[in-house]
């Protein structure tokens, strides 16, 4: 099953994509949130699509939204995958390199993306996202940590390079926190129908040229190391999502050009879709 979002932002509904069919999620929930998931709302929807007691969804053909809703954070990895790591003039990291996008930065699967004023290096970053599923804090091994996740989704982690290393102070968040810039979904497939997140390609294209092409297996930091290595440092609520690093093939690395107002990304990992951003 897909869980997904459907209206005009802030007035979404959920709703759920079974072999097929559309259903809607709303006697069920007002949305799908953290509360939701963490309150055993991925079981309630298994439940009630055996019983037959969802409704239809016919006008399907809406803008689709952010899987989850109102994440309480945003947390990316850097230089997840060796190649990106050197594209990016840099030896792969021994220990996984985290920084935060604001949660604002969180917008549907094929919204446009917003060039902030004077910027000129736009860049795109197709991720593979986890969203927490339970409260993750001190976990004992990596072993369980796959336990505390919801599910996955696309995440385009979109970035100015001029602000997130020449102006950065050492903050890269400074160039990932602008508005529009977390393109997240269409879906979110829960980590049961996902047993192993280290076998998905993911790839992107601009103006429907390739630029990514690569595999989750390729990770340094596999998703289980990753949730346990985070909650080390800090306590991940239901809903969170984590952006688990880009593969190699970004404007950072000189092969491309950055990204002007009108060009289109398009972003697709194995089972969860595919994207579609404007830049404007």
């Amino acid at each position: 099953m897909e869980l997904m979002r459907l209206g005009e932002f802030g007035g979404e509904r959920p709703v759920v994509r079974h072999d097929g069919t559309v259903f809607d999620l709303s006697g069920l929930t007002a949305d799908i949130t953290g509360d939701f998931l963490a309150g055993g709302g991925l079981a309630r929807i298994a439940g009630a699509l055996d019983a037959g007691s969802l409704s239809t969804v016919d006008d399907f053909g809406q803008r689709i939204g952010a899987p989850v809703a109102k994440p309480g954070a945003v947390i990316c990895i850097g230089q997840n995958y060796a190649a990106h790591a050197a594209e990016s003039g840099s030896a792969p990291p021994e220990r996984p390199i985290i920084f935060f996008k604001h949660p604002n930065t969180v917008v549907g699967p094929n919204d446009d993306v917003l060039i902030p004023p004077g910027a000129t290096k736009v860049d795109w970053e197709v991720e593979l996202a986890v969203v927490l599923g339970k409260q993750a804090r001190y976990l004992s091994s990596p072993e369980e940590a796959l336990d505390y996740v919801a599910g996955y989704t696309i995440g385009n982690d979109v970035s100015e390079r001029a602000l997130q290393t020449e102006l950065s102070g050492g903050q890269w968040s400074k160039g990932k926190s602008a508005e529009t810039f977390n393109p997240l979904g269409p879906w979110l497939l829960p980590a049961a129908e996902l047993p192993d997140p280290q076998k998905l390609g993911l790839r992107s294209w601009v103006n429907g040229e390739p630029r990514q092409d690569s595999n989750t297996a390729d990770m340094i930091f596999p998703v289980a190391q990753l949730i346990f290595d985070l909650s080390q440092y800090l306590v991940l609520d239901p809903g969170d999502v984590v952006n688990t690093g880009t593969p190699q093939g970004v404007a950072l690395s000189g092969k491309y050009p950055y990204l002007k107002a009108g060009d289109v990304m398009e972003l697709e990992i194995d089972q969860l879709g595919r994207q579609r951003q404007r830049l404007r």
